[in-house]
């Protein structure tokens, strides 16, 4: 496709734009690792939500997402389950808070708070390190595929080289490259150039999904995406299985609903909820989720900055996503017939776009689009040195190191953790692959470790280290020796061995000592397996009181659960003129809405003063040439 020179320009202005955003608030990040990693906690709630919405706004799981609405239809709102996508409602409810008031940098420095500084917290943070590294570059890996194939559709140059005796396609060209334009100003800016860039990235991708939930309802009526798909398309509710036959329209769409095991829907929902509210309750992997948390200046405004990105996340990004999906579903359906069963779902967005938006309007959806990787990208990118520098090179290798040392090491772990994500992302078969390896297995082996450092108070940092090296294991391994089990059905697995390393790891070792776990409980107050600990906090502090409002969060997250899905479900009932359905889940979502305010927001505001935090300072660089 040859862009016009408005499309093109729009595209290279932005890119631009946001490389001059980094370099301008370059010396206001690299007075401390505070700045740099966390914004000097100074950064409001509100902005660390929409910037949080952007980072998840990737345009890899919006190629995805539009992939499995086409194919799915109605029910493919319960897929992303799998993340689980309501994470971020746990969070807002109770998570968020429990997180910011430990008062630290990163994921990896939280672990002191609830193991002391003993050999057996000293294992459970590198463990933790490693666990975040993985991620990152997974997530890199996984947004690598996406962007390139995107890209490769759009933009006219054939980049395909061979270099070093390695054949590069066009498409890996294309992700080698906005990559590198990307890692230039979150090097530079840290989170500040973050924040502030993905704040302008979310109103441009806002604006572009806006446009084409308007294109798509223009060119397309109710009726004819009635004759366009299957009988239960439309259905958000299912049986034991789904039930969806596509023989006489897309015939290739039944091999893909067989290869994605998605046939036995009932199976795969009660495997999503055992897996979603164990790994919600086990709290963010350490990456951006985790950063933003921490980043924020209070308590409170962790919770509402986690509770404000649902809200503006999922009304734009789902118009754009379901007006892409019926564009491609009534008037791209004989091309895909064409190609019989060489279909490449992850290809519908692109294919839509490429055919329905007029230029101009395309350069600004593309940019939008490219925002949104340039976003997630981002904020992995700024994740993932946080843990190399502060956790290993500053903690183990170079305490005494001056910031100027600090941030430049932080220069160096970012250039690293983009190179090895692109070259995993060379060797990866598919967006779905990758993303089924990440939830399925990898979150697999995060989850009883992390579940259990909440909830039980004889959990100590030797059975951290052990529950999540046996995890780790378990999610690298388990794909190789049984690359023909869905990582999904694998995570139950995964989950049982990690969850017995455990347990073995703390009962042979000695429990923490009492004024860790007493210095924990006091100023974290999780609900739980806490009692003896509770009572020894209660001799020394007789106005203490138990945390015991783990059925009322447990309801708020339910509630929460069906809020956000209310949000999911607008949008997309909007674009497909069910305006019945419409009336129906607006009216949900404004009782659960008002329900929330009671439960979950009007308590929050009851928390004391007292639970303000600062992160520790560290002494502001004074060397000239960083500052001003």
């Amino acid at each position: 496709m040859n862009l016009s020179v408005l499309d093109t320009s729009i595209i290279i202005g932005y890119i631009f734009l946001t490389i001059f955003i980094g370099y301008f608030l370059s010396n206001k990040a690299s007075k401390n690792l505070s700045n740099y990693f966390l914004g000097g906690n100074k950064i409001p709630w509100y902005m660390l939500g929409v910037s949080n919405a952007s980072g998840m706004f990737d345009i890899t799981g919006t190629m995805w997402t539009v992939t499995i609405l086409f194919v799915y239809g109605l029910k493919s709102v319960w897929i992303p389950w799998l993340w689980p996508v309501w994470n971020q409602i746990f969070l807002m409810m109770f998570l968020a808070v429990w997180l910011r008031r430990s008062n630290v940098m990163t994921g990896a420095e939280w672990l002191k708070t609830r193991f002391g500084d003993d050999k057996g917290s000293q294992l459970s943070h590198l463990i933790v390190v490693l666990f975040a590294i993985v991620s990152v570059i997974g997530f890199i890996t996984y947004g690598f595929v996406g962007v390139g194939k995107f890209a490769e559709t759009f933009f006219p140059w054939d980049l395909h080289t061979n270099r070093l005796g390695l054949n590069i396609s066009s498409a890996n060209m294309y992700a080698i490259i906005i990559m590198g334009l990307t890692t230039i100003y979150v090097v530079k800016g840290g989170m500040y150039s973050v924040v502030f860039t993905e704040v302008l990235q979310f109103i441009i991708m806002t604006i572009a999904c806006i446009m084409v939930g308007i294109i798509a309802i223009s060119l397309v009526s109710p009726e004819q995406i009635a004759a366009a798909v299957p009988a239960g398309w439309k259905d958000v509710f299912f049986g034991w299985h789904l039930n969806l036959n596509w023989d006489q329209l897309i015939p290739a769409v039944n091999n893909k609903i067989e290869t994605d095991g998605y046939s036995l829907f009932s199976a795969l929902m009660m495997m999503m909820l055992f897996k979603g509210v164990l790994v919600s309750i086990a709290g963010p992997v350490p990456s951006y989720d985790m950063q933003r948390i921490l980043s924020t200046e209070t308590p409170k405004d962790a919770a509402k900055m986690s509770g404000i990105v649902s809200l503006v996340l999922f009304i734009p990004r789902y118009l754009m996503i379901a007006g892409l999906t019926v564009l491609a579903l009534v008037y791209l359906a004989p091309e895909f017939n064409k190609m019989g069963a060489n279909i490449d779902f992850e290809m519908v967005l692109p294919y839509a776009l490429n055919n329905f938006i007029p230029d101009g309007a395309k350069g600004l959806l593309l940019a939008g689009l490219v925002a949104a990787f340039m976003s997630t990208f981002a904020a992995n990118v700024n994740a993932g040195p946080a843990y190399i520098v502060n956790d290993i090179y500053k903690k183990f290798i170079n305490p005494n190191a001056s910031q100027k040392k600090y941030i430049h090491m932080s220069y160096l772990a970012s250039f690293a953790v983009v190179i090895v994500g692109i070259f995993f992302g060379f060797f990866a078969e598919s967006i779905d692959t990758v993303m089924k390896w990440l939830v399925g297995a990898l979150f697999g082996g995060y989850t009883a470790a992390n579940l259990l450092k909440w909830i039980w108070w004889r959990f100590n940092g030797y059975g951290y280290f052990s529950g999540m090296v046996a995890g780790l294991l378990a999610s690298l391994i388990a794909p190789l020796v049984f690359p023909e089990v869905s990582p999904i059905y694998a995570f139950p697995f995964i989950f049982i061995f990690s969850l017995a390393a455990s347990v073995i790891g703390t009962l042979v070792t000695k429990p923490e000592p009492d004024e860790v776990l007493i210095k924990f409980y006091d100023s974290v107050r999780p609900w739980g397996f806490w009692k003896p600990v509770y009572l020894k906090l209660k001799a020394q502090k007789p106005e203490a009181k138990p945390n015991n409002d783990f059925l009322r969060d447990m309801m708020n997250c339910t509630i929460g659960a069906g809020w956000q899905m209310m949000l999911v479900l607008i949008p997309i009932y909007f674009v497909i003129g069910e305006f019945l359905s419409l009336t129906w889940v607006v009216g949900l979502f404004a009782i659960s809405s008002i329900v929330l305010y009671f439960t979950w927001y009007k308590k929050l505001e009851d928390y004391p003063a007292d639970y303000k935090c600062e992160v520790k300072k560290e002494v502001e660089v004074k060397e000239p040439e960083l500052v001003e």
